[in-house]
């Protein structure tokens, strides 16, 4: 759970009208980039196995060489960073966003790997000062008991949101939950192995799982409406976002990217 900090209270009127203009861009958002349906008429995927097609590509202008880090292979969303790359952040955007949802994923990685990853909700990326503000779910590839643990890369904040330890080299492998369990596909007795993520955000709750197992449970009540997160319109509402970290080599590939909204989720945040 988050360290203690003032509560800032707000008169409700601001509160809400924050709140439902951040959602009515939603409802505004261009139908061309809409994704294709998921078998199930409930859900969206946000992948269609052949293009990157409703996402796009951010990075730092000296990044623009690099953006093919992000590609396509064999019916998966990969990237693949080459060793001693000299790179800043370079994340695969979607191109709507969204406010409540479930979101599945499945991810595959390998025990080479010396990079990071993480999958941000509800974020927004700043094309001016290129950085991306919100909360991630990360992926460590290196030390895979941090994967489902929660981060805030909003400026201003740049702390772990749970575990509760401040900021990154403060988690450590005794804040996994027991029963953690995450698989690298180049092992033998994981061969070929894909993990599946599940991340749900409702109102100010974020959880995730890891392979069926819980991680995170993170109330961010009067964090994630504070006033570092108003400012830069996320905690909320935003986009989803994959993310290559700056540093060390990487190999980690995504499928199965499916989203539920929340008049079709029924009871699925329990």
């Amino acid at each position: 759970m988050p360290r203690d900090r003032a509560f800032l209270l707000y008169p409700a009127v601001l509160t809400m009208t924050w709140w439902l203009a951040c959602c009515l861009s939603l409802t505004l958002a261009d139908d061309q980039n809409a994704s294709p349906p998921a078998s199930d008429p409930g859900e969206i995927s946000l992948f269609d196995g052949a293009t990157l097609h409703g996402w796009t590509v951010k990075c730092k202008p000296q990044d623009e060489d690099k953006r093919h880090y992000w590609k396509v292979v064999d019916g998966t969303i990969t990237a693949e960073v080459p060793p001693n790359s000299k790179h800043d952040y370079i994340w695969l955007v979607s191109d709507q966003e969204f406010s409540d949802f479930e979101l599945r994923v499945k991810v595959q990685t390998y025990s080479t790997s010396t990079g990071n990853s993480g999958i941000q909700v509800r974020s927004r990326y700043d094309d001016t000062a290129h950085y991306m503000d919100g909360p991630q779910v990360d992926i460590n590839p290196p030390g895979p008991w941090r994967c489902g643990f929660i981060y805030d890369e909003t400026r201003g904040a740049q702390v772990w949101l749970w575990p509760d330890v401040g900021r990154p080299a403060n988690a450590k492998p005794e804040h996994a939950p027991a029963g953690w369990k995450w698989y690298h596909a180049d092992l033998p007795e994981s061969r070929d192995a894909w993990n599946d993520v599940r991340i749900v955000c409702q109102g100010l709750r974020i959880q995730t799982w890891v392979n069926g197992v819980p991680i995170a449970d993170y109330n961010g009540a009067g964090r994630l409406d504070d006033e570092f997160h108003k400012k830069r319109n996320v905690g909320l509402c935003g986009h989803i976002a994959l993310q290559i970290h700056p540093g060390g080599k990487l190999l980690i590939r995504f499928k199965d990217i499916v989203l539920r909204l929340p008049a079709q989720s029924g009871d699925s945040s329990h």
